[in-house]
């Protein structure tokens, strides 16, 4: 075998596993951009903790034979850059969109996020989903009203208690006493 097949084939091999450890990868033709906009973009990439890497179509066609990212295949033509998302998915859709917002060059090819395959305009509508974190936390939120809630009708009765001169109110017993007199009487009623 020759040298050159040895080394595109630890290259396949490095393409490969890039792919096999993220959970997205979104193709961008960079053509057209100034080397100082593909230095800002890969620096954002970078910040985000997104591998953004420029290889042959064709030995990209042949790492993502037979893997979840193979639909990208019919996208590699021409110019195609890789951005590879490890730990959020959505992230690099979500560069890409931002970038492409002041660098009209550069163009959203396609992606894969979490094994299903998307074209352009579905990777721009992925762009828009709101990362894990904020999701995490509005559903913390989300959670969090109802126990404020709560906490704030215990502190109620704990304070009506004390204005009535009630003396060694316990507020977990006054809360819980208060709570089903209040109980019985709505089912009552």
């Amino acid at each position: 075998m020759s040298q050159n097949f040895e080394i595109k084939k630890v290259k396949v091999e490095e393409i490969r596993e890039k792919f096999s450890n993220a959970k997205s990868a979104v193709l961008v033709d960079y053509r057209g951009l100034t080397v100082e906009q593909v230095t800002d973009l890969r620096n954002k990439f970078r910040e985000a903790g997104v591998e953004y890497k420029v290889y042959k179509n064709n030995l990209m066609k042949l790492a993502i034979k037979d893997s979840t990212f193979e639909g990208l295949t019919a996208d590699l033509a021409g110019p195609s850059a890789v951005a590879f998302g490890y730990d959020d998915p959505v992230t690099p859709a979500k560069i890409v969109k931002e970038f492409a917002k002041t660098n009209d060059k550069l163009e959203l090819k396609a992606g894969v996020v979490e094994g299903a395959y998307y074209d352009n305009a579905k990777i721009i509508e992925i762009a828009d989903i709101p990362s894990r974190e904020v999701l995490l936390s509005r559903l913390v939120g989300s959670f969090q009203a109802p126990i404020s809630n709560f906490a704030y009708l215990i502190k109620n009765i704990v304070d009506k208690r004390v204005e009535n001169g009630e003396q060694n109110v316990q507020p977990a017993e006054a809360a819980a006493e208060e709570i089903s007199v209040e109980a019985e009487a709505s089912t009552e009623a």
